[in-house]
């Protein structure tokens, strides 16, 4: 096996493939990364069990093979060696025993690898119900729910985003118990099928990153338990989490007591500052105190150790009746930093039951819900 490529080229495709490789295997070959070298093509697959990814790099001015062949080396000093390498371009070759030579201008490395074959096979995904969707909608509304996954695995089916994908929409939930993240899309040309899938949040994390700030043409091929997304020359696998989702929509309150219309910057701004104080005590609590009578919104975080904080926090809109409720900032502050208007409304029931956000703009399905904290 031996060919010469650009080193800029290489690299660009390797960072992609390097967010599948784990430095915690559980599956030591699976701490390398495989390259397969044909006549036409260069292909590098890393792999965690959990998320796979393989990268095609098509023969070119940029690519000159030798010899075909395959090999595995280790992912991060590899990855390391090519990174610091001089020059434009580099060569390998594979040599006996495995013994794999990298070198460019005056600078050679030898380092040992381990048998392709050994390495385990990407499942094989039928494309027959797949369907395509734009990039940028499939990032944004991954960044918009992503963040409310479960990181606790006793509910594994929480750990993920569950998207529904019919002829006309995508609809994506995600919730820890604590706070529910729900964003719908209308789709022109989705699956002819209504389709279920519930993909773990770290794996939607780096598809979200290799997606990037374009907008590429993403074809999805949903699997038995794996799923497929193709983007250009990348195929990125992800396994699928086994269960059922729990109903959401029920937690979903379908009226309100108290309504605010706050500015996004104004609140995040208050929070931030209440957040200071709160976040050093036990208790990582603030309380909002709506006063519909003198028309007055104050926020207020105390800690034992350091103080208190309060403030007048300006508003759009306010009414319904008065209340006082206790939760956790940081949960407001994610929802905040999800949402996609510069302003919001929450709607309130009672002290002690979820309240929700929601944009200004009717047009616009996105809702979170946050539980409050009971405070006595």
């Amino acid at each position: 096996m031996k060919f010469t490529i650009n080193r800029n080229l290489f690299i660009d495709n390797l960072n992609n493939v390097m967010r599948a490789i784990s430095s915690r295997a559980t599956i030591p070959i699976l701490s390398g990364i495989k390259l397969v070298l044909t006549d036409d093509e260069l292909i590098l697959t890393g792999s965690d069990a959990d998320i796979s990814i393989e990268i095609k790099i098509p023969v070119s001015e940029d690519l000159n093979v030798e010899s075909t062949g395959s090999i595995v080396l280790p992912a991060r000093f590899f990855s390391e060696i090519i990174k610091k390498l001089p020059g434009k371009d580099f060569s390998f070759e594979v040599k006996e025993s495995f013994q794999t030579k990298i070198s460019s201008e005056n600078s050679e490395f030898t380092i040992n690898g381990l048998d392709a074959n050994n390495y385990p096979r990407l499942p094989e995904i039928p494309d027959e119900s797949s369907f395509v969707i734009g990039g940028k909608i499939l990032r944004e509304i991954i960044n918009e729910t992503q963040f409310a996954v479960a990181n606790d695995e006793s509910r594994l089916v929480l750990c993920g985003v569950h998207f529904t994908f019919s002829p006309n929409a995508i609809k994506a939930v995600a919730t820890d118990s604590h706070r529910l993240s729900e964003r719908t899309i209308s789709l022109e040309n989705g699956p002819q099928n209504e389709t279920d899938l519930i993909i773990p949040g770290k794996s939607l994390q780096e598809l979200s990153r290799i997606i990037g700030e374009a907008d590429p043409e993403i074809r999805v091929c949903p699997g038995d338990n794996q799923v497929l997304c193709q983007i250009g020359n990348i195929s990125f696998y992800s396994r699928l989490l086994d269960g059922n989702y729990p109903d959401t929509d029920r937690l979903l309150p379908s009226e309100s007591t108290t309504e605010i219309e706050i500015d996004l910057a104004e609140l995040s701004s208050a929070l931030d500052r209440a957040s200071l104080l709160t976040h050093a005590g036990r208790n990582n609590v603030v309380d909002l105190d709506l006063n519909t009578e003198n028309q007055t919104v104050k926020l207020t975080g105390t800690s034992a150790e350091i103080g208190n904080v309060e403030e007048d926090v300006s508003f759009k809109n306010l009414q319904g009746e008065n209340l006082k409720i206790s939760f956790n900032p940081d949960y407001l502050r994610d929802a905040l930093r999800a949402s996609i208007t510069d302003a919001v409304i929450m709607k309130f029931t009672q002290p002690l039951r979820p309240f929700t956000v929601i944009p200004n703009k009717e047009d616009v399905r996105f809702v979170q819900l946050i539980t409050p904290v009971r405070t006595f």
